[in-house]
């Protein structure tokens, strides 16, 4: 079983796609142990109580500075002993002390075909507001391993999504989400869970057997 914790600031749309699709066997042999928040007012929360898992709160503004914080976020984490966590909309730098005690197990949703429209400042709205500026024809997202460097860790999956005439960041955020985020997610996660994730050389490698 997939020991799995999961991180999110947020309404959680991508939490309650991962939810659903334990629920309907799309991925098997993970349960989500915990979802922690550094927002008390996330509605994730909720989605997570509803869901039967532990529902947790790591605020920054409890702590004397961001050290402590980090701190604190790891210890949560190590309550729980995951096997994977999972980024699912944390609009939290990831702190340093934690990806180093999860070497690739700690994956992330980008809205958007990494190596396009990521790195500092390309996040939330952000991001589609830059392709809609850019007005290039695909976007899209990634999910990938998280390591040192923000949005540079090993990819695992990726999907397009068209960019269409009158779209606006909301719509298109909203397009990527339906069609790509909810999508890849799980089916990464049903990949880690049975050993098809592999990372050499700095690459996510994709078992298909």
């Amino acid at each position: 079983m997939l020991k799995t914790v999961v991180l999110v600031s947020g309404g959680g749309t991508n939490l309650q796609a991962i939810l659903d699709a334990i629920a309907q066997g799309k991925i098997t042999d993970t349960e989500i142990t915990a979802v922690i928040s550094n927002n008390p007012n996330a509605y994730a929360l909720e989605r997570a109580r509803k869901a039967g898992a532990e529902a947790k709160v790591v605020r920054p503004a409890d702590f004397a500075d961001r050290e402590a914080f980090h701190e604190a976020l790891l210890a949560a984490v190590n309550e729980y002993a995951p096997d994977l966590i999972v980024l699912a909309g944390f609009m939290v730098q990831v702190p340093l002390c934690l990806v180093r005690a999860y070497p690739n197990k700690i994956i992330n949703i980008h809205p958007a075909l990494i190596p396009s429209f990521c790195g500092k400042g390309f996040y939330g709205l952000h991001v589609h507001e830059a392709v809609l500026k850019r007005g290039v024809k695909l976007t899209g997202a990634t999910v990938h391993f998280v390591n040192e460097d923000l949005d540079e860790g090993p990819i695992i999956l990726q999907k397009a999504v068209a960019v269409k005439e009158g779209d606006t960041p909301e719509i298109l955020q909203r397009r990527v989400m339906e069609e790509a985020e909810w999508k890849i997610m799980p089916e990464a996660i049903q990949l880690i869970a049975h050993g098809k994730v592999r990372v050499r050389d700095g690459r996510a490698v994709v078992s298909e057997s």
